[in-house]
């Protein structure tokens, strides 16, 4: 059996009972387990696999798949205050999705991960802003090597991941950045 702490950033229904839960771990990097009877009543997960959740955990490594056994989650942070608005969810959404987008499967990450709680707390008690946004973009391009420290711009890092993985990046950037805008000052 196998414990770490991770922030949950997925879940997906198996079974009218089960979960898949993506997890994202300083160790383990990003790794899915499933929870089985997760949707049951009187399942010991009941009310503990909400995204954007940090929790301990405990689970089986699978020998034979990538898709391990949750044993046990206990919240260490449930940034409760991220639904309080569309635009932290929004942005909390943004933030996961370009992890997953540069990130390989069970690869350690520890400055990645730690970038992350950095973001999602501060989400927590926050609206998000374009400099959020920007400042998570540079700082993830960085400690991915794609610009030198110290560069200037999150719009610059923003191509610069978009262009070294060959792929757009996720559509909630330009809604969040939209939400910023349109939200009354």
């Amino acid at each position: 059996m196998e414990k770490t702490e991770a922030i949950l950033i997925g879940r997906t229904r198996y079974s009218e009972t089960t979960l898949i839960v993506q997890w994202c771990s300083a160790e383990q990097g990003l790794f899915r387990t499933i929870a089985k009877g997760a949707l049951r009543p009187k399942s010991a997960f009941a009310g503990l696999l909400d995204l954007f959740v940090s929790a301990d955990i405990s689970y089986t490594h699978s020998r034979s798949s990538d898709l391990h056994t949750l044993v046990e989650a206990h919240w260490q942070n449930p940034r409760l205050g991220l639904r309080s608005s569309y635009g932290r969810v929004l942005a909390a959404t943004y933030l996961v999705k370009l992890v997953s987008l540069v990130v390989e499967p069970h690869a350690p990450i520890p400055a990645i991960h730690e970038l992350l709680i950095k973001a999602l707390d501060y989400l927590n008690d926050h609206d998000p802003s374009r400099a959020l946004i920007e400042r998570f973009e540079l700082r993830l391009a960085e400690d991915l090597g794609l610009v030198g420290e110290g560069a200037s711009s999150g719009g610059q890092a923003a191509h610069a991941i978009e262009d070294s993985f060959h792929r757009r990046l996720p559509v909630q950037r330009r809604q969040v950045l939209t939400w910023i805008e349109e939200r009354p000052a």
